[in-house]
Formats: structure tokens, C-alpha cells, sequence
């Protein structure tokens, strides 16, 4: 997600309701609709026992495809209509388990192509299904959603002209379409998506085939790659597309709301922050790349990294896309294990926007590095977050962000630039399309530069004072001297 990009230096330039299985409809929620669960039952948890977010994602199954089906008309935008088949695998034998949806009127569900036995609704996002027979461990299974209804405003965003765009973090999927909704359980994702003819729709991933019939226009994207499900977007415009080829032929797709102005030199400008952060990072780790501009001003996130297609509010700025691009590596191919972990994504991708600033002539150590310190050094709120474990309610806070980057500077100060960037290319290479903790990060960091980062990451990433000046002003670092 965007934070407010910094200049060069370091200061701020901008910053379930009703149910139905087969005939029967159900009128109060938490209600059997048929049968019961046996007594001796294995069920799958409502929670994947996260430290923040406990009832997030179902434990049970490991979901291994999103094949979502929705139907739109910006006429009537109070109204979603899907079809979504998840297939997962079964870790336990199952008679029972969750997914996760908020809203919606459930008109069907199927296991296998068998009606459920039962369905109900139990909390705010819940879905608990019985199947008609017990699933067994390791059995690969189908689980198919038909669901209509006013979609929450939490994940899926109105637009002016009464287009829409899917996206949120930690929370969002879950507003259109039904899921396994925590960053441990990644899964590849399908979305066919039908609205008027004359409006488009953009998604992560490679298009597929655009069908036309009576009027209605059906788009088609895939994500060949195993995602998150809050980097998982529509958006709903009557959008102009640009499509090019990064040097390497990865196609890129960029969208644009009407109204927004269009750089030509945008194309150049991101074929160039997704070289430059390649020679940084590794190889771009996913199959299509670009991005989706909404309009400015409007109900939706200033920005947020959608996988292989961010999206941004009001156009496509070097700062906003060198943040979200970075997160292509750092949070959406190497993802979260839980919420304490928010400093693998957003501590580089915040320091990004820095190299990016290195690249075209900044010096860090004095233009961000001794020039933010100086702002900051005797600010005790700027120091009060723990970039690891920040804390329920805290796990986005500005100061994983702030502190952060700082913190990445210094780390590169500590270890070294050839170290640094190892360690950087290794933890994507290693982790590439799969979850890693921030334990883990400090761990390889230690292990690639040969030292003892105890200290180091105890002062940085675990405390909420000021660092002792040896881990403040480590290498090349200069102390910085204040005058009051």
C-alpha cells in the first residue's frame, strides 16, 4: 500500500444475510438450512489463528484456485451478482468447513457438484459448510458459490460514474467473492466479469478473450501466480488501455478513467523503475505488469498493490509507482505469514522510492538519511512503533513505513551494498511465490553478510526508543550533530 512518497529529502511531498441450498430460502442468520452436522464431526476452523485478525481465513483446506464469475451494470451499482468455484485441498478429513463472505444473498452451494447438506452464517464473514459427504485429507475438492446482492462498501469501491473497483488491505476479497481471506493461504485467481457493452474491465494478470452478446460484454483475466487475496482487483470503467511491451517482452496493460491525463512518457517511466528495481531485487516476478489509474478524489485507496497490476488514484507518478511496483517482489510474490509481518512489504517498499531518488543523483546518506534524522531525532512518536509486531490495529501504521526506510538505510550502512542487495535478491529468489516471516528477513540478513544482527534488529525493528548511536550511525554513517 502507498504511503505518502517522499522527496529526496525524506520529508513528506504528498501523502451473511439470507441463504439457500436446492428450494429452501433462509430467513434468519445462523440457521441450518438441512440437516445437521453428525456429532462426532471434524470440522475446519473459523480463523487461521492470527495474532491480529484471529477469525481471518479457515483452517482445514488450503485453497488452490479463484475461479470468479460476476455480473455488473453501473446502473444499478447497489447490486453484484457472482459465481465463484474455489478448489482447494483438504489438510484434514472434513465434514464441515468455513469461507470467508460478507453480505450477500447465498442462492446455492455445491461440493463437488453435490449439493451441501447445510449452510449457514455465523459472525460478520463467515459462511460454515456441510457437504453431503466427509471430504477426506489430501482429497483435492470443489467448492462452487452462487451469491447476489448489495456488495460491501469495505472492498468494493462506487465510482462517480458508477464504475467500481475491487481492493483493500487486510480486508477487501471478501467483498466479491468468497474466500480464504489471510495472506498464508495464496491461490491462483480467474475473474470473467460481465457489464454493458461500452464499459471494460481490468484484472490481475494476463486478458483472456473478451465475448460480446446482446449488449453485454464479458472480460476475461488470469493470474497465473499465486496471490494474496486482498492483491486480488476488478475494476469496472469505461477506462482508456494502453498496452505495451517491457524489453524483456512482458506485456504491460495500463488503465486509465476518463478524465485523467495521459503522460506519454509514462510507458518510458515505468519500463524504467521496473528495470531499475529488477537490477535491485531479482527478476520482475510475475507474467504481465501495469497499472489501473482511477480518478482522483473518489472512494478508493490513494494506492494499493494489486498483484501485477497496481492500482493508483489520480495517475501514474514515478513516486506512487516505484512504492507499488516494489511490492511486486516484497508482499505480493514473497508474502506475509501473518500481520506482524507488514515490514517485508512496506519497510522496502518505502526505502524504494529512495533508491529510485539514489538513481537519478540523491545522496542518501545526507539528502534522506542524516536529513530526516534531524527532523526527528527528538520526536518520541516517530520512534513509538515496533516495525515487527506493531500490534493489533497497528499492523499499517505510518511509522513501519517512516521508520522503516530509515531502518533499511541503516541496515545497508551496517552490512554493506553488496551484502544488502544479496540479501534483497536471495529473499525473493528463495521465497519467490510463497510466505516468509519478518523473523526470516532478519535471519538471511545475518546469514548473507556473515555478522551478528542481534543488536541491530533488536534496537531497529523490536524497540520503541531511539537506537544507540552504533546502530544508528553504523558504516559510513556520519552522527548527526543538531543545533538547537
Amino acid at each position: 500500500m502507498t504511503d505518502i512518497p517522499r522527496s529526496s529529502s525524506g520529508r513528506r511531498t504528498a501523502r451473511r444475510l439470507g441463504v439457500v441450498t436446492g428450494a429452501a430460502s433462509l430467513a434468519a442468520v445462523g440457521t441450518l438450512l438441512l440437516g445437521t452436522v453428525p456429532a462426532a464431526a471434524v470440522t475446519g476452523g473459523a480463523g487461521v489463528g492470527d495474532p491480529y485478525f484471529p477469525e481471518d481465513g479457515n483452517s482445514g483446506y488450503d485453497v488452490i484456485h479463484y475461479d470468479v464469475h460476476l455480473d455488473y451494470d453501473p446502473a444499478h451499482p447497489d447490486h453484484l451478482a457472482g459465481d465463484t468455484t474455489v478448489t482447494a485441498r483438504a489438510t484434514a478429513g472434513l465434514d464441515q468447513f468455513d469461507l470467508d463472505l460478507k453480505g450477500f444473498e447465498v442462492s446455492g452451494v455445491l461440493v463437488d457438484g453435490r449439493a451441501a447438506r447445510a449452510v449457514k452464517r455465523t459472525g460478520d464473514h463467515e459462511l460454515v459448510v456441510t457437504p453431503d459427504r466427509q471430504l477426506r485429507q489430501g482429497q483435492r475438492f470443489t467448492v462452487r458459490v452462487r451469491y447476489a446482492g448489495a456488495p460491501p462498501a469495505e472492498g468494493w469501491h462506487i465510482l462517480d460514474d458508477g464504475g467500481a473497483e475491487a481492493s483493500g488491505e487486510p480486508h477487501g476479497a471478501t467483498s466479491w467473492f468468497p474466500a480464504n481471506d489471510h495472506p498464508s493461504d495464496k491461490a491462483t485467481l480467474a475473474t470473467a466479469v460481465t457489464v454493458p457493452t461500452g464499459w471494460t474491465v481490468i484484472g490481475n494478470g494476463l486478458p483472456g478473450p473478451t465475448t460480446v452478446d446482446g449488449g453485454r460484454s464479458t472480460f476475461r483475466w488470469a493470474e497465473n501466480h499465486p496471490m494474496v487475496t486482498y492483491a486480488a482487483t476488478v475494476a469496472i470503467d469505461k477506462f482508456t488501455v494502453q498496452k505495451y511491451k517491457l524489453a524483456d517482452g512482458t506485456p504491460v496493460v495500463d488503465a486509465y478513467s476518463p478524465g485523467l491525463a495521459i503522460d506519454p512518457k509514462t510507458p518510458q517511466l515505468q519500463s524504467d523503475i521496473i528495470s531499475f528495481l529488477s537490477s535491485k531485487f531479482g527478476p520482475y516476478p510475475f507474467e504481465s505488469a501495469g497499472g489501473i489509474a482511477l480518478g482522483d478524489g473518489q472512494d478508493v485507496p490513494n494506492g494499493l498493490e494489486t498483484q501485477s497490476r497496481p492500482t493508483y488514484a489520480g495517475g501514474l507518478w514515478d513516486y506512487p509507482m516505484t512504492h507499488e511496483i516494489t511490492h511486486q517482489w516484497f508482499g505480493d510474490s514473497v508474502s506475509y505469514t501473518d500481520w506482524r509481518d507488514a515490514c517485508i512489504a512496506e519497510c522496502v517498499a518505502q526505502y524504494a522510492t529512495q533508491l529510485w531518488d539514489e538513481h537519478l543523483g540523491a545522496d542518501l546518506d545526507t539528502d534522506f538519511y542524516q536529513g530526516t534524522l534531524k527532523d526527528v531525532l527528538g520526536d518520541p512518536s516517530f520512534w513509538s512503533t515496533h516495525i515487527y509486531d506493531a500490534g493489533p490495529g497497528h499492523e499499517l501504521d505510518e511509522g513501519i513505513y517512516d521508520k522503516g526506510a530509515l531502518m533499511m538505510h541503516a541496515l545497508r550502512r551496517a552490512v554493506g551494498d553488496a551484502d544488502f542487495f544479496a540479501t534483497l535478491k536471495r529473499w525473493t529468489s528463495e521465497y519467490r511465490d510463497s510466505n516468509a516471516s519478518w523473523p526470516d528477513f532478519e535471519r538471511l540478513a545475518a546469514k548473507v553478510s556473515g555478522k551478528d544482527l542481534t543488536g541491530f534488529f533488536t534496537a531497529w525493528a523490536h524497540s520503541t526508543t531511539v537506537p544507540a548511536d552504533q546502530y544508528l550511525y553504523p558504516g559510513s554513517l556520519a552522527k548527526v550533530r543538531i543545533t538547537r
